[in-house]
């Protein structure tokens, strides 16, 4: 998605290397899997894998990944597309923060919640 590169390209230097060992996955919303896991059905995304305090991410087994719920994060905007860029934005670098390291606390101190 264009706009997942966007952002990716914005960060600075330091975040941006440490975000290329996640690969990036989209779905319209979780599957069975996901919700069986105990997560809602409105998630906007998911971080998967060790996160890079945990591992070496390219060891990590599963890999890294963020996956992006596009349909719930379009339901979530109302069709608007400036919110849903917006909301892409927020998703992306909240779930990029879990393999960072962060914890919810502190995703919410960076206004990532």
């Amino acid at each position: 998605m264009a706009s997942v590169h966007r952002i990716r390209s914005r960060l600075p230097a330091e975040l941006r290397a440490a975000s290329e060992p996640v690969v990036t996955l989209y779905q319209d919303e979780p599957d069975q899997t996901v919700l069986d896991q105990g997560f809602e059905p409105d998630l906007l995304g998911l971080f998967e894998g060790a996160s890079r305090l945990e591992a070496d991410p390219a060891s990590s087994d599963p890999p890294p990944r963020i996956i992006l719920y596009l349909q719930n994060l379009w339901d979530l905007a109302e069709g608007d597309p400036d919110i849903f860029s917006d909301e892409v934005r927020t998703t992306y670098l909240h779930e990029l923060g879990h393999f960072l390291g962060f914890d919810e606390d502190d995703l919410t101190l960076r206004n990532l919640d």
